[in-house]
Protein backbone atom coordinates (compact mmCIF):
# COMPACT_ATOMS: atom_id res chain seq x y z
CA UNK A 1 0.00 0.00 0.00
CA UNK A 2 0.89 3.35 -0.54
CA UNK A 3 2.47 5.66 1.84
CA UNK A 4 0.22 7.55 4.60
CA UNK A 5 0.17 9.77 7.06
CA UNK A 6 0.03 8.42 10.90
CA UNK A 7 -2.78 5.44 11.15
CA UNK A 8 -4.22 7.15 7.46
CA UNK A 9 -4.10 3.50 6.37
CA UNK A 10 -3.05 5.27 3.37
CA UNK A 11 -4.01 3.92 0.00
CA UNK A 12 -6.49 1.37 1.58
CA UNK A 13 -8.52 3.61 3.60
CA UNK A 14 -10.06 7.01 3.46
CA UNK A 15 -7.93 10.51 4.08
CA UNK A 16 -9.37 12.02 7.19
CA UNK A 17 -8.49 15.12 8.96
CA UNK A 18 -6.59 15.04 11.98
CA UNK A 19 -8.14 15.95 14.96
CA UNK A 20 -6.72 16.47 18.39
CA UNK A 21 -3.65 14.24 19.97
CA UNK A 22 -5.53 13.87 23.19
CA UNK A 23 -7.73 10.68 23.50
CA UNK A 24 -10.44 10.70 20.73
CA UNK A 25 -9.64 13.95 19.71
CA UNK A 26 -11.45 16.66 20.58
CA UNK A 27 -14.91 16.97 18.08
CA UNK A 28 -17.18 14.71 15.90
CA UNK A 29 -16.22 14.77 12.87
CA UNK A 30 -18.69 13.78 9.47
CA UNK A 31 -17.44 10.64 7.69
CA UNK A 32 -18.86 11.33 3.91
CA UNK A 33 -19.39 7.90 2.09
CA UNK A 34 -19.12 8.65 -1.69
CA UNK A 35 -19.37 6.24 -4.51
CA UNK A 36 -16.63 6.65 -6.86
CA UNK A 37 -18.19 5.48 -10.34
CA UNK A 38 -19.88 8.49 -10.13
CA UNK A 39 -18.72 11.02 -7.35
CA UNK A 40 -21.82 11.62 -5.75
CA UNK A 41 -22.01 11.21 -2.10
CA UNK A 42 -24.20 8.32 -1.00
CA UNK A 43 -24.33 8.94 3.10
CA UNK A 44 -22.64 10.34 6.18
CA UNK A 45 -22.14 9.12 9.92
CA UNK A 46 -20.77 10.67 12.69
CA UNK A 47 -17.81 9.72 14.58
CA UNK A 48 -18.49 8.30 17.66
CA UNK A 49 -17.85 10.08 20.80
CA UNK A 50 -15.04 9.23 23.62
CA UNK A 51 -18.07 7.94 25.85
CA UNK A 52 -19.93 5.81 22.79
CA UNK A 53 -16.31 4.21 22.33
CA UNK A 54 -16.06 3.48 25.98
CA UNK A 55 -19.31 2.02 26.36
CA UNK A 56 -18.45 -0.37 23.07
CA UNK A 57 -15.32 -1.31 24.90
CA UNK A 58 -16.81 -1.96 28.20
CA UNK A 59 -19.17 -4.54 26.59
CA UNK A 60 -16.77 -6.22 24.53
CA UNK A 61 -14.92 -6.80 27.97
CA UNK A 62 -18.45 -7.95 29.70
CA UNK A 63 -19.12 -10.34 26.74
CA UNK A 64 -15.82 -11.95 26.91
CA UNK A 65 -16.07 -13.30 30.10
CA UNK A 66 -19.25 -15.36 29.47
CA UNK A 67 -17.78 -15.94 25.30
CA UNK A 68 -14.87 -17.31 26.74
CA UNK A 69 -16.81 -19.70 28.49
CA UNK A 70 -18.66 -20.99 25.84
CA UNK A 71 -18.41 -24.28 24.09
CA UNK A 72 -16.96 -24.62 20.71
CA UNK A 73 -20.26 -26.44 19.49
CA UNK A 74 -22.29 -23.27 20.62
CA UNK A 75 -19.58 -21.08 18.88
CA UNK A 76 -19.45 -23.21 15.79
CA UNK A 77 -23.58 -22.90 15.67
CA UNK A 78 -23.19 -19.10 15.95
CA UNK A 79 -20.67 -18.96 13.27
CA UNK A 80 -22.39 -21.77 10.89
CA UNK A 81 -25.85 -19.07 11.57
CA UNK A 82 -23.31 -15.99 10.30
CA UNK A 83 -22.35 -18.26 7.41
CA UNK A 84 -26.02 -18.26 6.14
CA UNK A 85 -26.50 -14.73 6.74
CA UNK A 86 -23.84 -13.77 4.38
CA UNK A 87 -24.92 -15.93 1.90
CA UNK A 88 -28.60 -15.03 2.31
CA UNK A 89 -27.59 -10.91 1.75
CA UNK A 90 -24.47 -11.62 -0.76
CA UNK A 91 -26.27 -9.65 -3.11
CA UNK A 92 -26.63 -6.57 -0.86
CA UNK A 93 -23.45 -6.44 0.16
CA UNK A 94 -22.46 -6.76 -3.25
CA UNK A 95 -24.03 -3.95 -3.67
CA UNK A 96 -22.69 -1.80 -0.99
CA UNK A 97 -19.07 -2.73 -2.09
CA UNK A 98 -19.98 -1.29 -5.52
CA UNK A 99 -21.46 1.86 -4.24
CA UNK A 100 -18.67 2.63 -1.87
CA UNK A 101 -15.15 1.17 -3.20
CA UNK A 102 -15.96 0.65 -6.90
CA UNK A 103 -16.10 -3.42 -6.65
CA UNK A 104 -17.70 -5.10 -9.43
CA UNK A 105 -21.09 -6.48 -8.43
CA UNK A 106 -20.16 -9.73 -9.57
CA UNK A 107 -17.19 -9.58 -7.17
CA UNK A 108 -18.46 -8.65 -4.66
CA UNK A 109 -21.42 -11.58 -4.55
CA UNK A 110 -18.16 -13.67 -4.83
CA UNK A 111 -16.50 -12.13 -2.10
CA UNK A 112 -19.74 -12.47 0.48
CA UNK A 113 -19.56 -15.84 -0.81
CA UNK A 114 -15.84 -16.70 0.47
CA UNK A 115 -16.30 -14.92 3.83
CA UNK A 116 -19.35 -17.75 4.56
CA UNK A 117 -16.58 -20.30 3.17
CA UNK A 118 -14.08 -19.24 6.18
CA UNK A 119 -16.75 -18.55 8.81
CA UNK A 120 -17.81 -22.32 7.92
CA UNK A 121 -13.92 -23.63 7.83
CA UNK A 122 -13.37 -22.14 11.57
CA UNK A 123 -16.58 -23.78 12.61
CA UNK A 124 -15.63 -26.69 11.74
CA UNK A 125 -11.85 -27.18 12.78
CA UNK A 126 -11.51 -24.65 15.76
CA UNK A 127 -12.10 -27.47 18.55
CA UNK A 128 -9.63 -29.51 16.40
CA UNK A 129 -7.04 -26.45 15.47
CA UNK A 130 -6.85 -25.47 19.67
CA UNK A 131 -7.14 -28.47 20.87
CA UNK A 132 -4.89 -29.26 24.06
CA UNK A 133 -1.48 -30.70 22.76
CA UNK A 134 0.08 -33.75 25.62
CA UNK A 135 4.04 -33.53 25.90
CA UNK A 136 6.14 -36.49 27.33
CA UNK A 137 7.66 -35.15 30.43
CA UNK A 138 8.56 -36.46 33.68
CA UNK A 139 5.63 -35.59 35.33
CA UNK A 140 2.29 -37.30 35.14
CA UNK A 141 0.63 -34.97 32.90
CA UNK A 142 2.27 -31.96 30.61
CA UNK A 143 0.23 -30.29 28.18
CA UNK A 144 -0.07 -26.85 26.17
CA UNK A 145 -3.70 -25.23 26.07
CA UNK A 146 -4.95 -22.23 23.95
CA UNK A 147 -6.83 -19.86 25.94
CA UNK A 148 -8.41 -16.62 24.27
CA UNK A 149 -6.77 -13.07 25.20
CA UNK A 150 -9.99 -10.69 25.25
CA UNK A 151 -10.58 -8.09 23.26
CA UNK A 152 -9.17 -8.15 19.78
CA UNK A 153 -9.23 -4.38 17.84
CA UNK A 154 -8.96 -5.25 13.86
CA UNK A 155 -8.07 -1.87 11.94
CA UNK A 156 -8.85 -3.23 8.28
CA UNK A 157 -8.96 -1.53 4.93
CA UNK A 158 -11.19 -0.77 2.64
CA UNK A 159 -10.31 -3.01 -0.87
CA UNK A 160 -12.26 -6.16 0.59
CA UNK A 161 -14.20 -4.72 3.25
CA UNK A 162 -16.21 -7.87 4.19
CA UNK A 163 -13.60 -10.66 3.45
CA UNK A 164 -10.64 -8.61 5.38
CA UNK A 165 -12.92 -8.53 8.16
CA UNK A 166 -13.67 -12.40 7.92
CA UNK A 167 -10.50 -13.55 7.76
CA UNK A 168 -9.86 -11.89 11.02
CA UNK A 169 -13.16 -12.55 12.79
CA UNK A 170 -14.00 -15.99 11.77
CA UNK A 171 -10.72 -17.60 13.93
CA UNK A 172 -10.44 -14.84 16.52
CA UNK A 173 -14.08 -15.18 17.45
CA UNK A 174 -14.43 -19.05 17.65
CA UNK A 175 -10.94 -19.22 19.74
CA UNK A 176 -13.25 -17.34 22.32
CA UNK A 177 -11.68 -13.57 21.25
CA UNK A 178 -14.24 -10.65 20.64
CA UNK A 179 -13.62 -7.95 18.22
CA UNK A 180 -14.27 -4.36 17.60
CA UNK A 181 -13.69 -3.83 14.01
CA UNK A 182 -12.39 0.18 13.04
CA UNK A 183 -13.12 -0.01 9.38
CA UNK A 184 -11.53 2.07 6.92
CA UNK A 185 -14.09 5.28 6.68
CA UNK A 186 -15.11 4.96 3.35
CA UNK A 187 -17.03 1.57 3.60
CA UNK A 188 -18.71 2.43 6.99
CA UNK A 189 -22.05 0.94 5.73
CA UNK A 190 -20.16 -2.32 4.81
CA UNK A 191 -18.86 -2.25 8.73
CA UNK A 192 -22.01 -1.54 9.70
CA UNK A 193 -23.87 -4.47 7.65
CA UNK A 194 -20.89 -6.77 9.39
CA UNK A 195 -22.01 -5.80 12.71
CA UNK A 196 -25.79 -6.45 11.31
CA UNK A 197 -24.96 -10.02 10.79
CA UNK A 198 -23.55 -11.48 13.83
CA UNK A 199 -26.16 -9.93 15.51
CA UNK A 200 -28.73 -11.53 12.89
CA UNK A 201 -26.85 -14.94 13.72
CA UNK A 202 -27.42 -14.46 17.37
CA UNK A 203 -23.95 -13.79 18.15
CA UNK A 204 -24.45 -12.26 22.05
CA UNK A 205 -24.06 -8.71 22.60
CA UNK A 206 -20.86 -7.20 22.44
CA UNK A 207 -18.89 -10.47 20.69
CA UNK A 208 -18.81 -8.33 17.42
CA UNK A 209 -19.07 -4.18 17.22
CA UNK A 210 -18.15 -1.86 15.02
CA UNK A 211 -16.41 1.48 16.01
CA UNK A 212 -16.85 4.97 13.13
CA UNK A 213 -13.58 6.37 14.58
CA UNK A 214 -10.62 8.48 12.69
CA UNK A 215 -7.88 7.10 11.53
CA UNK A 216 -5.80 9.59 14.36
CA UNK A 217 -7.93 8.39 16.70
CA UNK A 218 -7.31 4.86 16.94
CA UNK A 219 -4.04 4.93 18.96
CA UNK A 220 -5.71 5.55 22.56
CA UNK A 221 -8.17 2.58 21.68
CA UNK A 222 -4.95 0.74 21.03
CA UNK A 223 -3.50 1.83 24.63
CA UNK A 224 -7.21 1.08 26.66
CA UNK A 225 -6.25 -1.91 28.97
CA UNK A 226 -9.63 -3.95 27.78
CA UNK A 227 -8.05 -4.22 24.23
CA UNK A 228 -6.10 -7.47 24.29
CA UNK A 229 -4.27 -7.50 20.96
CA UNK A 230 -4.57 -5.59 16.98
CA UNK A 231 -5.12 -6.93 13.54
CA UNK A 232 -4.04 -4.34 10.86
CA UNK A 233 -4.39 -4.71 7.28
CA UNK A 234 -3.06 -1.43 5.85
CA UNK A 235 0.03 0.45 4.83
CA UNK A 236 3.24 -0.21 5.72
CA UNK A 237 3.24 3.10 8.00
CA UNK A 238 0.19 2.56 9.46
CA UNK A 239 1.39 -0.77 10.43
CA UNK A 240 4.92 0.62 11.73
CA UNK A 241 2.49 3.05 13.50
CA UNK A 242 0.38 0.47 15.18
CA UNK A 243 3.07 -1.67 16.07
CA UNK A 244 4.56 1.32 18.05
CA UNK A 245 1.66 2.35 19.72
CA UNK A 246 0.90 -1.72 20.79
CA UNK A 247 4.92 -2.48 21.78
CA UNK A 248 4.48 0.58 24.22
CA UNK A 249 1.88 -1.08 26.00
CA UNK A 250 3.49 -4.81 24.92
CA UNK A 251 -0.09 -6.37 23.29
CA UNK A 252 0.25 -8.40 20.25
CA UNK A 253 0.07 -7.53 16.98
CA UNK A 254 -0.32 -8.78 13.51
CA UNK A 255 0.51 -6.95 10.58
CA UNK A 256 -0.03 -7.45 7.11
CA UNK A 257 0.86 -4.76 4.95
CA UNK A 258 1.85 -3.89 1.78
CA UNK A 259 3.14 -5.96 -1.44
CA UNK A 260 4.87 -5.85 -4.95
CA UNK A 261 4.19 -9.22 -5.84
CA UNK A 262 6.19 -10.73 -9.13
CA UNK A 263 4.96 -13.36 -11.37
CA UNK A 264 7.91 -14.45 -12.74
CA UNK A 265 7.09 -16.24 -16.44
CA UNK A 266 10.09 -18.68 -17.65
CA UNK A 267 10.96 -19.16 -20.72
CA UNK A 268 9.28 -22.87 -20.87
CA UNK A 269 6.01 -21.69 -19.13
CA UNK A 270 2.66 -21.60 -21.43
CA UNK A 271 2.77 -17.82 -22.37
CA UNK A 272 -1.13 -17.54 -23.09
CA UNK A 273 -1.90 -19.04 -20.02
CA UNK A 274 0.52 -16.85 -18.01
CA UNK A 275 -0.93 -13.88 -19.92
CA UNK A 276 -4.62 -14.53 -19.29
CA UNK A 277 -3.76 -14.93 -15.68
CA UNK A 278 -1.33 -11.84 -15.79
CA UNK A 279 -4.28 -10.19 -16.96
CA UNK A 280 -6.60 -10.85 -13.75
CA UNK A 281 -4.11 -11.03 -11.33
CA UNK A 282 -3.24 -7.75 -12.19
CA UNK A 283 -6.48 -5.89 -12.74
CA UNK A 284 -8.68 -7.82 -10.29
CA UNK A 285 -10.22 -5.02 -7.83
CA UNK A 286 -8.97 -2.66 -10.17
CA UNK A 287 -5.71 -3.52 -9.15
CA UNK A 288 -5.58 -2.60 -5.52
CA UNK A 289 -5.18 -5.95 -3.88
CA UNK A 290 -2.34 -6.60 -1.95
CA UNK A 291 -1.09 -9.93 -2.99
CA UNK A 292 -2.01 -8.32 -6.75
CA UNK A 293 0.74 -9.57 -9.23
CA UNK A 294 2.36 -6.23 -9.42
CA UNK A 295 5.79 -6.52 -10.80
CA UNK A 296 6.28 -9.07 -14.32
CA UNK A 297 9.59 -10.67 -14.43
CA UNK A 298 10.11 -12.57 -17.64
CA UNK A 299 13.27 -14.30 -19.56
CA UNK A 300 14.13 -12.62 -22.22
CA UNK A 301 13.90 -15.32 -24.76
CA UNK A 302 9.85 -15.20 -24.33
CA UNK A 303 9.71 -11.51 -23.22
CA UNK A 304 8.54 -10.08 -26.26
CA UNK A 305 5.93 -12.96 -26.72
CA UNK A 306 4.28 -12.67 -23.81
CA UNK A 307 3.89 -8.89 -23.35
CA UNK A 308 1.84 -8.89 -26.80
CA UNK A 309 -0.31 -11.62 -25.08
CA UNK A 310 -0.69 -10.22 -21.98
CA UNK A 311 -1.54 -6.78 -23.73
CA UNK A 312 -4.16 -8.60 -25.46
CA UNK A 313 -5.43 -9.90 -22.78
CA UNK A 314 -5.79 -7.12 -20.91
CA UNK A 315 -6.69 -4.78 -23.33
CA UNK A 316 -10.29 -6.73 -23.91
CA UNK A 317 -11.09 -6.48 -19.97
CA UNK A 318 -14.19 -4.68 -19.44
CA UNK A 319 -14.51 -1.54 -17.75
CA UNK A 320 -17.14 0.38 -16.64
CA UNK A 321 -20.38 0.58 -13.93
CA UNK A 322 -19.75 -1.59 -10.95
CA UNK A 323 -23.14 -2.32 -10.74
CA UNK A 324 -23.11 -3.90 -14.25
CA UNK A 325 -22.93 -7.69 -14.36
CA UNK A 326 -20.59 -7.39 -17.09
CA UNK A 327 -17.87 -5.11 -15.91
CA UNK A 328 -15.08 -6.79 -14.61
CA UNK A 329 -12.77 -3.60 -13.95
CA UNK A 330 -14.41 -0.99 -11.88
CA UNK A 331 -13.58 2.76 -10.80
CA UNK A 332 -10.60 2.70 -8.14
CA UNK A 333 -11.78 3.74 -4.81
CA UNK A 334 -10.75 7.21 -4.71
CA UNK A 335 -9.74 10.37 -7.20
CA UNK A 336 -6.50 10.74 -5.24
CA UNK A 337 -5.92 7.30 -5.46
CA UNK A 338 -5.95 7.12 -9.08
CA UNK A 339 -4.12 10.34 -9.48
CA UNK A 340 -1.30 8.73 -7.18
CA UNK A 341 -1.23 6.28 -9.76
CA UNK A 342 -1.12 8.11 -12.78
CA UNK A 343 1.85 9.98 -10.86
CA UNK A 344 3.69 6.48 -10.51
CA UNK A 345 3.07 6.02 -14.34
CA UNK A 346 4.30 9.54 -15.68
CA UNK A 347 7.49 9.51 -13.67
CA UNK A 348 8.20 5.70 -14.93
CA UNK A 349 8.11 6.75 -18.29
CA UNK A 350 10.01 9.99 -17.34
CA UNK A 351 12.93 7.92 -16.27
CA UNK A 352 12.58 5.80 -19.33
CA UNK A 353 9.62 3.10 -19.21
CA UNK A 354 7.23 2.43 -22.40
CA UNK A 355 3.85 2.65 -22.39
CA UNK A 356 2.41 -0.66 -24.13
CA UNK A 357 -1.58 -0.09 -23.80
CA UNK A 358 -3.47 2.69 -21.53
CA UNK A 359 -1.33 4.46 -18.97
CA UNK A 360 -3.66 7.52 -18.60
CA UNK A 361 -7.06 7.87 -16.67
CA UNK A 362 -10.43 7.47 -18.43
CA UNK A 363 -12.45 10.54 -20.21
CA UNK A 364 -15.43 9.64 -17.65
CA UNK A 365 -16.96 10.81 -14.37
CA UNK A 366 -15.19 8.82 -11.83
CA UNK A 367 -11.93 7.56 -10.75
CA UNK A 368 -11.28 5.00 -13.40
CA UNK A 369 -7.87 4.32 -14.73
CA UNK A 370 -7.27 2.35 -18.09
CA UNK A 371 -5.94 -1.39 -17.56
CA UNK A 372 -2.18 -0.47 -18.28
CA UNK A 373 1.08 -1.86 -18.94
CA UNK A 374 4.70 -0.41 -18.61
CA UNK A 375 7.81 -1.63 -20.61
CA UNK A 376 11.42 -1.59 -19.88
CA UNK A 377 10.71 -0.84 -16.25
CA UNK A 378 14.02 -0.96 -14.32
CA UNK A 379 15.37 0.55 -10.80
CA UNK A 380 14.65 3.94 -9.72
CA UNK A 381 11.77 3.87 -11.19
CA UNK A 382 7.80 4.39 -9.10
CA UNK A 383 6.87 1.09 -11.03
CA UNK A 384 9.92 -0.68 -10.26
CA UNK A 385 10.20 0.33 -6.82
CA UNK A 386 7.18 1.31 -5.24
CA UNK A 387 3.80 -0.78 -4.63
CA UNK A 388 1.36 0.34 -7.63
CA UNK A 389 -2.07 -0.17 -5.92
CA UNK A 390 -3.86 0.07 -9.39
CA UNK A 391 -4.68 -1.46 -12.92
CA UNK A 392 -0.72 -0.85 -13.90
CA UNK A 393 1.55 -3.72 -14.65
CA UNK A 394 5.70 -3.12 -14.38
CA UNK A 395 7.04 -5.78 -17.37
CA UNK A 396 10.62 -6.37 -16.40
CA UNK A 397 13.14 -8.68 -18.69
CA UNK A 398 15.29 -10.99 -16.63
CA UNK A 399 18.15 -12.82 -18.86
CA UNK A 400 17.76 -15.94 -17.18
CA UNK A 401 16.10 -17.84 -14.43
CA UNK A 402 18.72 -16.50 -11.63
CA UNK A 403 18.59 -13.49 -12.79
CA UNK A 404 14.41 -13.79 -12.32
CA UNK A 405 14.99 -14.81 -8.85
CA UNK A 406 17.15 -11.75 -8.03
CA UNK A 407 14.93 -9.07 -9.60
CA UNK A 408 11.72 -11.08 -7.87
CA UNK A 409 13.89 -10.86 -4.47
CA UNK A 410 15.18 -6.50 -4.91
CA UNK A 411 11.87 -5.52 -3.23
CA UNK A 412 11.21 -4.34 0.47
CA UNK A 413 8.10 -6.51 0.01
CA UNK A 414 7.48 -9.83 0.52
CA UNK A 415 3.78 -10.91 0.53
CA UNK A 416 3.05 -13.40 -2.44
CA UNK A 417 4.91 -14.42 -5.66
CA UNK A 418 3.66 -16.38 -8.56
CA UNK A 419 5.91 -18.87 -11.02
CA UNK A 420 5.16 -20.11 -14.39
CA UNK A 421 7.04 -22.91 -16.04
CA UNK A 422 6.02 -26.28 -17.39
CA UNK A 423 8.05 -27.59 -15.14
CA UNK A 424 6.17 -27.82 -11.64
CA UNK A 425 8.94 -29.36 -9.61
CA UNK A 426 11.57 -26.68 -11.13
CA UNK A 427 8.53 -24.12 -9.66
CA UNK A 428 8.39 -25.81 -6.17
CA UNK A 429 12.45 -25.44 -6.30
CA UNK A 430 12.62 -21.84 -6.86
CA UNK A 431 9.72 -21.14 -4.51
CA UNK A 432 12.10 -21.87 -1.18
CA UNK A 433 13.99 -19.16 -2.99
CA UNK A 434 11.91 -16.26 -3.23
CA UNK A 435 11.43 -14.09 -0.26
CA UNK A 436 7.72 -14.19 0.41
CA UNK A 437 4.85 -15.82 2.78
CA UNK A 438 3.61 -17.44 -0.12
CA UNK A 439 4.42 -18.68 -3.32
CA UNK A 440 1.91 -20.29 -6.10
CA UNK A 441 3.11 -22.01 -8.82
CA UNK A 442 0.90 -22.14 -12.26
CA UNK A 443 -1.92 -20.39 -10.35
CA UNK A 444 -2.59 -16.38 -8.97
CA UNK A 445 -1.73 -16.01 -5.49
CA UNK A 446 -5.06 -16.31 -4.00
CA UNK A 447 -6.28 -16.18 0.12
CA UNK A 448 -7.50 -19.35 1.13
CA UNK A 449 -9.34 -20.13 4.51
CA UNK A 450 -7.51 -23.02 5.04
CA UNK A 451 -3.81 -21.70 4.49
CA UNK A 452 -2.16 -19.21 6.59
CA UNK A 453 -1.86 -15.73 4.72
CA UNK A 454 0.60 -13.16 5.55
CA UNK A 455 4.26 -12.14 4.42
CA UNK A 456 7.87 -11.15 5.31
CA UNK A 457 9.85 -8.17 5.44
CA UNK A 458 7.92 -5.04 5.21
CA UNK A 459 4.78 -7.09 4.10
CA UNK A 460 4.27 -7.51 7.87
CA UNK A 461 4.18 -10.39 9.99
CA UNK A 462 1.68 -12.96 11.66
CA UNK A 463 -0.30 -15.47 10.22
CA UNK A 464 -4.36 -14.80 9.38
CA UNK A 465 -6.37 -18.13 8.16
CA UNK A 466 -5.59 -21.81 8.54
CA UNK A 467 -4.39 -23.60 11.72
CA UNK A 468 -1.99 -20.59 12.03
CA UNK A 469 -4.22 -17.67 11.49
CA UNK A 470 -6.45 -18.91 14.81
CA UNK A 471 -3.37 -19.50 17.34
CA UNK A 472 -2.55 -15.87 16.52
CA UNK A 473 -4.63 -14.24 19.03
CA UNK A 474 -4.45 -17.71 21.83
CA UNK A 475 -2.38 -17.76 25.27
CA UNK A 476 -0.39 -21.20 24.32
CA UNK A 477 -0.55 -21.96 28.34
CA UNK A 478 1.63 -24.60 29.69
CA UNK A 479 0.06 -27.12 32.23
CA UNK A 480 2.32 -29.34 34.10
CA UNK A 481 0.39 -31.66 36.78
CA UNK A 482 2.66 -33.17 39.30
Amino acid sequence: MAQGVLFGLAARTVNTPTLSPEPFGGGRMVVRSVNPATGEEIERFEEFTAKEIDARLARADDAFRAWRRTPFSERAERMHAVAEVFRRHKRAYGETMAREMGKPIRDGVAEAEKCALAFDFYADHAAEFLGEEAIATEAKRSFVRYDPLGTVLAVMPWNFPFWQVSRFAAPALMAGNVGVLKHASNVTRCALQIEEAFAEAGFPEGVFQTVIVSGANVAPIVRDPRVKAVSLTGSEKAGADVAQVAGSVVKKVVLELGGSDPFLVLRDADLDEAAKNASTARCMNSGQSCIAAKRFIVEAPVHDAFVEMFAHHADRLKVGDPMKEETEVGPMARPDLRDDLHRQVKESVARGARVRIGGRPMPRPGAFYYPTILVDVRPGMPAYDEEVFGPVAAVIRANDEREAVRIANDTRYGLGASVWTADAERGARLAAEIDAGMVFVNRRVASDPRLPFGGVKWSGFGRELGPHGIREFVNAKTVVVG
